[in-house]
């Protein structure tokens, strides 16, 4: 016997979009880094907007040439969890203070999600910031430096340490991480940074009053740091 079920085309659609074969949460928002783009980039005041490649998308970044070349070398910053690369609180005063320190800065947009994403909706998308810290690499290295520091903070720091782990530092030559470890309330890490396979130099900033996640793993990570 054969059964025919008439299925309304609504509903149809309705139950594709429930299903994982057309679960699109692991993409990131371009709208909204769409909109970040057109709020910054002609409004960049310290700096120049550039617009670098990964090959299948364009996105903002902003460099600022050190005050005094030639400089000491170049810093990429990758900003925390849904800002744009000239977010006014650290992310501004970072790009544009350390070129009085002798270096070149380089901030890169990261992948971003909507403003109710969570911590663990991020670790979905850390790949996506892999090519765009390949597109900042060539980048600088197009412009002839050879001494290169990966600068991240907040959610920054997990997409950056993504990087790190599956290209072991190819490129760069020391990696900053501010507020390492910071995460969401009740969304522990699933598991430790492998700092002692980082074999290139590593500096920890957090502060006195830093999230309670940043301090209490803090020797934790140093333990670690000093095992590469």
């Amino acid at each position: 016997m054969h059964i025919r079920l008439a299925i309304h085309p609504i509903l149809l659609l309705f139950i594709l979009l429930s299903t994982d074969l057309f679960n699109f949460s692991h993409a990131s928002d371009f709208v909204k880094e769409h909109r970040w783009k057109e709020q910054v980039a002609d409004y960049v005041m310290n700096g120049e907007s550039v617009f670098l490649n990964t090959g299948t998308y364009e996105f903002l970044s902003i460099y600022m040439d050190a005050y005094e070349q030639p400089a000491k070398g170049s810093i990429i910053i990758l900003h925390s969890r849904g800002l744009h690369p000239n977010w006014p609180v650290l992310i501004y005063p970072l790009r544009t203070t350390l070129p009085e320190k002798g270096w070149n800065t380089l901030t890169i947009q990261l992948p971003v999600l909507n403003s109710e994403a969570t911590f663990y909706n991020y670790l979905k998308i850390l790949s996506e910031a892999h090519p765009r810290i390949d597109a900042a690499i060539h980048f600088l290295k197009q412009k002839g430096e050879d001494n290169i520091v990966l600068l991240a903070h907040g959610c920054g720091v997990h997409m950056a340490f993504d990087w790190l782990h599956q290209h072991q530092g190819a490129g760069i030559n020391a990696y900053i991480g501010i507020g390492m470890s910071s995460v969401d309330r009740g969304q522990p890490m699933l598991k430790p940074f492998a700092l002692e396979d980082i074999k290139i130099p590593v500096l920890d900033i957090y502060g006195e009053y830093d999230y309670y996640s940043v301090q209490v793993n803090g020797p934790r990570r140093l333990a670690r740091i000093k095992q590469a």
